[in-house]
């Protein structure tokens, strides 16, 4: 099914299938390590289209309330020699200096970047939320396309020099860089919850 356009608003959508491969999938989902992540990348055009699926996302009021920045490897190497100074300022700066190591690696990168509006029905919390979805419907899309991803963070998505080196205003947050390529190999697994301690079933 392609894009809904602003034609299609009202129109029915279809109802939601058994799908076996999607199941598969998502029981198979696995984040990638970001310093290993290669080419191939995803062209512009598979760019643009993770970025409409990551948009379809749950968002309470319809505010869109987040932007993506597309960054090449240009972009990224610039901004790792900008944000070297900084790292030498964290708690642990061998530590913030070698985790820049994953902002070059892979061949593009999508910033997702909080940016709540101002609402007297929707709270922040929930637009972040919002937010949140994208990142994780960002992963699945990229999947769906045959690339793998690593969200992550990392001390210069809070400190607030580093945010201002890529544009995040002071009312925003980064909900994560998104990394996007392949593997050379397959990723292991990982521990996963025992969901008898985190599941209360209620008649």
């Amino acid at each position: 099914m392609g894009d809904m356009t602003d034609q299609d608003l009202g129109g029915a959508l279809p109802v939601p299938t058994p799908s076996p491969e999607l199941e598969a999938r998502l029981a198979t989902r696995r984040s990638a390590p970001a310093q290993s992540l290669t080419t191939p990348g995803p062209s512009p055009e598979q760019i643009d289209r993770i970025l409409h699926l990551g948009a379809r996302t749950p968002d309470h009021g319809k505010l869109f309330p987040w932007r993506f920045v597309v960054m090449g490897p240009f972009s990224r190497t610039d901004l790792a020699q900008a944000l070297r100074p900084l790292a030498d300022r964290q708690s642990g700066p061998d530590k913030a200096r070698a985790v820049l190591s994953k902002l070059v690696a892979a061949p593009v990168t999508i910033l997702v970047v909080s940016t709540p509006v101002p609402s007297p029905k929707v709270p922040v919390w929930e637009q972040q939320l919002s937010a949140g979805a994208v990142c994780m419907n960002i992963e699945h899309a990229a999947n769906a396309l045959g690339f793998s991803a690593s969200w992550i963070t990392d001390w210069y998505s809070y400190d607030e020099e580093a945010k201002a080196l890529y544009g995040v205003g002071s009312n925003e947050q980064v909900a994560g860089f998104i990394h996007l390529g392949s593997l050379a190999e397959a990723p292991l697994e990982r521990p996963r919850p025992d969901l008898a301690g985190k599941v209360e079933r209620r008649p």
